[in-house]
């Protein structure tokens, strides 16, 4: 990328598909949101990039004059010397932002935990709770930047964060009660069915063949049988912890706390559910499982 500018070195524009995977990927020159799901408003974002970049202009502007300002005193900037204060002010001003910007700028595989570390090494926010991201709104830069640039105000910023709040809880609130449902009316039911077939499976064994060439063929089927009851007995006890940890929750009279509540208390046993429930997946015949399994989403039979 050729800037025309010879105190500032040419860009190597990227030619990688690296942002080809990211739902929000910036792409030299623009964003560009990527199958955005349904209930997503994508103006959201919008007024944060907008609000940010008209902070930035007004910001550039206001750094070039007050460096035009002093370049116009000394006699070298004087015309007819081929040098404008304009042009210098406007080199070191895109200098300081370029050396600014530098920990943002990074070409390796930004999915890694590797770049999770680099991040946090580089002093970037590498937070992952959504109730504790939505705190950044109404920090004090933040504040600054949308009043500063007449989007919205202090009061609004802080009504949109307690919509934000509310939305978080609700949504994860749904997702827990069906996945317990799921997992209590389709997946245990399910799984101990099959465990039934190979429990009949075990005992005509024991009809046909000697008591140790019948344990012998046996062995793998035991080994499901086992492993089925410990993981639906495990499911079953995720399921009242996740329902205890959600009424606890819900006492919670702070929407922001409730929200912080939910993502440290509840989503943590919906992460240890849905690893049990894969493994289910995993044994229990095809036939058998009442809901798609996981690569029949991508592979539809």
């Amino acid at each position: 990328m050729e800037i025309d500018i010879p105190q500032i070195p040419d860009l190597i524009v990227d030619n990688t598909d690296r942002n080809r995977t990211s739902p929000f990927a910036f792409t030299g020159n623009r964003f560009e949101f990527r199958a955005p799901g349904s209930s997503v408003n994508c103006a959201s974002a919008m007024i944060a990039l907008n609000a940010a970049m008209a902070e930035a202009l007004n910001s550039f502007k206001e750094r070039v004059d007050q460096k035009m300002a002093e370049l116009a005193l000394r006699p070298e900037y004087t015309a007819g010397t081929g040098h404008t204060a304009k042009f210098h002010a406007i080199v070191e001003v895109l200098r300081d932002d370029i050396k600014t910007c530098k920990p943002i700028r990074f070409d390796g595989n930004g999915y890694s935990e590797e770049w999770v570390e680099e991040a946090a090494r580089r002093g970037l926010d590498v937070e992952k709770s959504c109730p504790v991201i939505f705190e950044h709104y109404l920090d004090a830069s933040s504040i600054t930047m949308f009043e500063s640039t007449k989007v919205m105000t202090a009061k609004e910023l802080e009504a949109r964060n307690e919509v934000k709040w509310e939305m978080y809880v609700k949504t994860v609130q749904i997702e827990a009660r069906v996945l317990g449902d799921l997992a209590m009316n389709h997946i245990i039911p399910v799984s101990t069915h099959y465990q039934s077939q190979l429990i009949k499976n075990v005992q005509g064994m024991k009809d046909v063949f000697s008591a140790d060439k019948a344990e012998r063929l046996s062995a793998r089927n035991m080994k499901l049988i086992e492993e089925i009851a410990e993981r639906t007995e495990k499911i079953e006890q995720l399921v009242e912890d996740l329902t205890d940890a959600r009424r606890v929750a819900n006492r919670i009279p702070n929407i922001h706390e409730r929200a912080i509540s939910y993502h440290d208390t509840v989503c943590p046993h919906m992460e240890a559910i849905r690893h049990e429930i894969d493994k289910l997946e995993m044994i229990v015949e095809d036939g058998l499982w009442t809901l798609p399994k996981y690569r029949e989403l991508l592979f539809i039979r």
